[in-house]
């Protein structure tokens, strides 16, 4: 591949970690963190994402070993093809990529729920009701005009939308930190009591929204072309990550719980704003942790859309996808084709409503732990049937964190089914029936295209002899 078709490799350390803790980090610690005090009580809440960060730790470290083996754009579709074959790999690259633009699509339906909280009066012009809520001009430009904001970020280059992400990271740790302080010092444990609550079903209710929450870490491998690090330190710095976002979401859950009584969890617009501003004693500071929330939307769509562009680009350079997606940007080389399309999608979300929000985080939430555990299958093979591959980084001498990981991820999996406690709903069901058939045309219609390409080990992918 000539040098005018390459991704840049200008990524440092410090850029592909706020990259992958920014995008897990955003806004569902506002937004969400009191449901889940609600369903499962304070402890309950941190078991839910002990366990849950458990999953994504054991996944991360399968990842941080296929990432560092082999360092290239794509993530999943990288370690599967090379692990399961070239279907698997068109199955696990279309499932995260509903979870990347899942993410995206509902960072732009949050940010004009968010500013509700600042500018209640701000919805003006209505236009329709969409399940029994109604949808106005102000507020969905807000949320489209952020999304073409952020797609033109992405757009000129990585290393730009890398550099926004470290101040938005920054304010984020700031506030979170702040909120965390604040109840640390006037916090009451009455007000968590009782620290367990729903049983076993209300972790798990919990435990259900924490693929969701978490995917963001393979950020990482998705721009590990981009990358100008030895391959080790990848998965070094996967791991850190996912480390950081489970003590920062625990901590929240802490600050929630005994910052805020229950009655003031279900009375409040924004738990967490109300956590805030109870704990310190001002509105002002419910408005300061919104502004904090802003900024981990922003960072958490800056990283999926780097994510997302990232899959659809090797999906097509592959031959999965049309050669559209995988087109390169002549002076800023980043895939500009699939981050215009992610964009797009975003761009129309907001004409749903607030109702998206529910539909996209059950409906990538799915799709995310489809693709965690295909690679970990992946792993397990390439284990076995390639001892000797060179790995950088290894994920211990046995093969129980794959083990343990793929459990979980089944574990999980099967809470989406009908008839489960968290089975989808049928909004999840149509963008997910949506998204497959869109994804089984292009894998039946491109098969010839792509069904002899194998990963070489050598950082190329290849036509098979």
């Amino acid at each position: 591949m000539s040098e005018e078709k390459k991704l840049k490799k200008v990524l440092g350390r410090a850029d592909a970690l706020v990259l992958a803790f920014g995008a897990m980090i955003g806004w569902g610690w506002v937004v969400l963190s009191g449901d889940w005090v609600l369903e499962a009580g304070v402890l309950g809440a941190i078991i839910a994402f002990l366990i849950g960060g458990a999953l994504v730790i054991f996944i991360g470290m399968v990842y941080s070993e296929l990432a560092a083996a082999m360092p290239k754009a794509g993530g999943e579709l990288v370690y599967t093809l090379r692990g399961i074959g070239p279907v698997a790999s068109f199955i696990a690259s279309w499932a995260i990529a509903l979870g990347y633009i899942s993410v995206v699509s509902f960072e732009a339906v949050a940010l004009p729920n968010v500013l509700e909280f600042i500018f209640p009066d701000y919805k003006a012009g209505y236009m329709y009701t969409i399940t029994n809520y109604d949808v106005y001009f102000t507020w969905v430009a807000v949320g489209m005009v952020a999304s073409v904001f952020v797609t033109a970020v992405n757009y000129i280059g990585v290393k730009f939308a890398a550099s926004v992400q470290m101040i938005l990271t920054v304010l984020i740790l700031a506030v979170g930190v702040m909120l965390i302080f604040g109840s640390g010092m006037n916090g009451e444990l009455a007000n968590a009591e009782p620290l367990l609550q729903g049983g076993a079903k209300g972790i798990i209710a919990v435990i259900i929204a924490t693929p969701f929450m978490f995917v963001g870490f393979d950020v990482i491998p998705q721009a590990a072309e981009e990358l100008n690090m030895k391959p080790k330190s990848i998965g070094k710095l996967l791991i850190t990550s996912v480390i950081l976002a489970v003590v920062f979401y625990i901590g929240i859950i802490y600050a929630v719980g005994f910052g805020i009584d229950k009655e003031g969890l279900m009375n409040a617009e924004l738990s967490t704003a109300e956590a805030m501003a109870n704990v310190y004693g001002g509105e002002i500071f419910g408005v300061i942790l919104v502004f904090g929330g802003i900024a981990g939307i922003m960072t958490s769509w800056n990283g999926f859309i780097i994510g997302g562009s990232r899959v659809l680009y090797a999906m097509a350079e592959t031959k999965m996808l049309p050669a559209w997606f995988g087109k390169l940007h002549p002076k800023y080389k980043t895939p500009s084709n699939a981050i215009l399309f992610i964009g797009l999608l975003a761009t129309i979300s907001p004409l749903f409503g607030t109702p998206m929000l529910g539909w996209l985080v059950d409906a990538g939430g799915s799709t995310i732990v489809i693709a965690y555990l295909m690679v970990t299958v992946a792993f397990l093979r390439l284990r076995k049937n390639e001892p000797d591959m060179p790995r950088p980084f290894k994920a211990g001498k046995t093969n129980l964190i794959a083990v343990i990981g793929l459990v979980l991820s089944i574990g999980i999996g099967v809470q989406y089914l009908p008839g489960m406690p968290a089975g989808l709903g049928s909004h999840e069901w149509i963008i997910l029936l949506g998204w497959w058939l869109i994804g089984v045309f292009f894998m039946v219609t491109h098969y010839g295209k792509y069904r002899d390409i194998t990963y070489m080990g050598d950082g190329k992918i290849s036509k098979n002899a």
